[in-house]
């Protein structure tokens, strides 16, 4: 188990992200938690604000097929896939790769790319449809810590269950209860946001042996909006 960033290449935002008490309240938080349209191509505040594929993921998708030796014989999942997005550039880059999604969001795997849609089940992030030591790399971005500290645990243990010992998981953590504010202003699905040493535990808990890496409000350049800026 190790600390390890996989998502080399990914855009690093380019200034602060204004978040605050009332930007994204409840009501963006009972949308969002329908994974609907309105969470992918609706309102920034309700969710991504426009989810299309750009090519950014393919840098990721090469850094991992490096740092993780995928090859055409290899068999890679990712857990929360979205619109598949990542899976379809592992199999531009890699051709014969085998590559499966677990999504729980219809509209996702209705608008997911053409090229992996047959390849994406929905499913519970805590009952992975696939026998034991069957993917050589399982990825779970933004997925664990969506769920309940009792859900996550499970979804630890099937990541390690379904994989063959290389996996890569994002975990929502804080250092400061500054942080764990501002990162609570900004995420929606976020469910289990815990300090480093406490994400240790678990997955020592859960018997992970992969690599993670932490998302925090340092990560993401979340600042705290001015007050004039929630009254308009």
């Amino acid at each position: 188990m190790r600390e390890f960033n996989a998502l080399v290449g990914y855009p690093e935002p380019t200034r602060p992200r204004v978040v605050g008490l009332n930007l994204r309240t409840i009501r963006s938080r009972i949308i969002a938690s329908y994974r609907g349209h309105e969470y992918y191509d609706g309102d920034r505040n309700n969710g991504y604000g426009g989810f299309s594929y750009d090519g950014r993921w393919r840098p990721i998708a090469a850094f991992m097929v490096k740092e993780y030796g995928l090859t055409s014989t290899s068999a890679v999942l990712q857990m929360s896939c979205e619109k598949g997005f990542l899976l379809h550039d592992f199999q531009q880059l890699v051709p014969g790769i085998a590559v499966r999604g677990v999504e729980i969001s219809d509209y996702a795997i209705a608008n997911a790319m053409p090229s992996v849609r047959a390849s994406i089940v929905k499913v519970p992030f805590t009952q992975l449809p696939f026998a034991d030591r069957t993917f050589d790399l399982v990825i779970a971005l933004g997925a664990v810590y969506t769920l309940t500290l009792a859900d996550a645990i499970t979804c630890l243990k099937e990541i390690q269950r379904a994989g063959r010992g290389k996996s890569f998981i994002t975990l929502a953590s804080y250092d400061t209860d500054e942080d764990k504010r501002l990162f609570e202003w900004w995420t929606l699905l976020g469910a289990t946001i815990l300090r480093k040493e406490e994400w240790v535990e678990v997955l020592d808990h859960a018997g992970y042996t992969g690599d993670y890496k932490f998302i925090n409000a340092k990560v993401l350049k979340l600042v705290e909006a001015q007050p004039e800026a929630l009254q308009r």
